[in-house]
């Protein structure tokens, strides 16, 4: 089973799934304190920022960040949960995610993956780049991008929470 959430949900997603392998998907990988649960072996930093084209300043998903993404979810043993997150738990998190459960599935459709994501969350938004070099690389001819199509965007609406802004 894989699990995606944010940064700020990490540890308590793999204390309440025991979860026993993660990938991190984001900038400033060096700011993530992996669980001590989790074996340092187990654990894979893949530094990108959240962009859908390359962008001066910034690193964006590329072939090489894909192949070790797959190259570890398929070390993956499954024998408890994979934990996917990224800063904010809504785009490369669910891109990745979306990418692992192709992998590892290699005859299932991509729009049921798809569906099945939107289901689960109604505010998935997967990155397009991350997805586009995934279905590249697994041979999936465009359909990984497709079933994104049909998947449609999140609804940001859902976890947007009153705030105050202080003008003194």
């Amino acid at each position: 089973m894989i699990h995606v959430c944010s940064l700020a949900a990490l540890a308590e997603t793999v204390r309440t799934t025991g979860a026993s392998h993660i990938l991190t998907v984001m900038a400033n990988v060096d700011q993530v304190r992996r669980p001590t649960s989790v074996l340092e072996a187990n654990h894979l930093k893949v530094s990108m920022d959240d962009i859908d084209e390359p962008a001066d300043g910034f690193i964006a998903p590329n072939d090489g960040h894909i192949l070790q993404l797959l190259a570890f979810v398929r070390g993956w043993d499954r024998k408890a949960p994979l934990v996917v997150h990224c800063y904010a738990g809504i785009s490369r998190s669910s891109a990745s995610a979306f990418t692992a459960a192709c992998a590892l599935n290699p005859h299932r459709d991509e729009i049921t993956i798809a569906r099945q994501i939107r289901a689960a969350s109604p505010i998935a938004q997967p990155n397009r780049l991350i997805v586009a070099l995934a279905d590249k690389a697994l041979g999936r001819e465009g359909r990984m991008l497709r079933a994104l199509d049909v998947m449609g965007p999140g609804n940001m609406t859902i976890e947007g929470r009153p705030f105050r802004v202080d003008l003194e």
